[in-house]
């Protein structure tokens, strides 16, 4: 079993940028395969990014992409998401996941999840 704690949101004008973070407990963390959702209010929680058990891979929301880039560090059981460029519509509560099997676009793929973190974005 894996603890996760994301940090690293706040507040932010249109067009700035937040470095997100995700540790995690337990020594297996480079077995899983990790993501980032996101949930705005009223919606639905949606990819975001995921990464490789290696950071050989890497996948984005068509929404996120070229402007996020979801990076881990085995060595510290620290995922990262960079957010750039951020817009008012990426205002939401970013969680961080972690997929014991294959992984996906969807919430189903993933196993334990953190409590989230806010990310405001005004405009």
């Amino acid at each position: 079993q894996v603890q996760l704690v994301e940090s690293g949101g706040g507040l932010v004008q249109a067009g700035g940028s937040l470095r997100l973070s995700c540790a995690a407990s337990g020594r297996t963390f480079g077995s899983y395969i990790m993501g980032w959702f996101r949930q705005a209010p009223g919606k639905e929680r949606e990819f975001v990014a995921a990464v490789g058990r290696t950071s050989g891979s890497t996948g984005y929301a068509d929404s996120v992409k070229g402007r996020f880039a979801i990076s881990r560090d085995n060595a510290k059981n620290t995922v990262y998401l960079q957010m750039n460029s951020l817009l008012p519509e990426d205002t939401a509560v970013y969680y961080c996941a972690a997929a014991v099997g294959t992984g996906s676009r969807t919430t189903f793929g993933y196993d334990y999840w953190g409590q989230g973190t806010q990310v405001t974005v005004s405009s």
